[in-house]
């Protein structure tokens, strides 16, 4: 027991000293408790589904699409209900104010959906 404390008080000496300690000396003692891993750390991706140029609000389109605000996304449907439905992704630089690099930016998350007949004679 006397050995064990005269260790133990030489060891606590020595990290007292001026001198640094040497890297063999240095004991790191953690007491902190494992850390969990998070819960949803494990969640498998789900890819979200494609946004329909042709069906969906304004919400949905300034929510799910990089680069376009609330402003832009009312644009967007106004031009539909005027000009009818998208035949392509492309056609959304008819736009005004929506560039080709906004559309490159959203392209793989956007889908045109049918295209009636009257779309196509009316252009």
């Amino acid at each position: 027991m006397k050995l064990l404390s005269f260790i133990l008080l030489f060891a606590f000496a020595g990290t007292l000293s001026a001198a640094p300690p040497s890297p063999m000396s240095t004991v790191v003692v953690s007491a902190a408790k494992p850390v969990a891993a998070k819960a949803n750390a494990a969640k498998p991706v789900v890819a979200a589904a494609a946004i329909d140029l042709n069906s969906a609000d304004a919400s949905t389109l300034a929510r799910e699409m990089r680069g376009i605000g609330e402003s832009k996304a009312r644009a967007i449907v106004e031009y539909r209900r005027v000009h009818g439905p998208f035949r392509s992704i492309d056609d959304l630089a008819l736009v005004k104010g929506i560039g080709a690099r906004t559309i490159e930016l959203n392209r793989a998350k956007l889908r045109v959906g049918a295209v009636t007949a009257a779309r196509n004679a009316v252009r």
